[in-house]
């Protein structure tokens, strides 16, 4: 194995309660990571009931989400660029589905990405060129990569079609 760089978040939590071994307590933590960005956390409302869990902070699941769609539109604009399409704009409001594995215990089963992306310049990509980005960016994604969660990308084409 080669190292190719590490990376570091520091996860801290506190008793704040004499009721911890009933099961009372809080469960809300801070992730700090090594540029110095401090991130409330949670776990989720559907896990852990309020006000054991915060709704207002991230919670794991979420946070898995968000990486995976981060990377894939890091690794998409990178490609776009290379390509040379000029990207103004790109949001995507991913959804997570946790489902019940074989053991019944729930997992992240599918990840989908649902990127909305504004193009300017004279070089416009057509549905093929979106659908090879995706495909690339998907495929040389690190998060994508390192997990089993499938990942599905559904994506409004340059010709106004609907892709998948």
């Amino acid at each position: 194995m080669t190292l190719v760089s590490n990376h570091i978040a520091t996860i801290r939590w506190k008793r704040t309660s004499d009721e911890f071994l009933k099961g009372k307590y809080s469960r809300e933590h801070t992730w700090t990571f090594d540029g110095g960005a401090v991130v409330p956390a949670s776990p989720s409302p559907s896990v852990v009931p309020v006000p054991y869990s915060n709704p207002a902070n991230v919670d794991p699941e979420e946070a898995f989400v968000a990486s995976l769609s981060s990377c894939h539109m890091l690794t998409f604009l990178y490609l776009a660029g290379r390509k040379g399409f000029q990207v103004d704009s790109y949001d995507d409001e991913a959804v997570g589905v946790i489902t019940k594995n074989e053991r019944k215990v729930p997992w992240v089963s599918q990840v989908t990405l649902n990127p909305k992306i504004v193009y300017s310049g004279e070089k416009r990509p057509t549905r093929a060129d979106e659908e090879h980005l995706h495909h690339e960016s998907h495929e040389q994604c690190f998060i994508a990569n390192s997990v089993k969660t499938e990942v599905v990308v559904k994506f409004d084409a340059a010709d106004g079609t609907t892709g998948s």
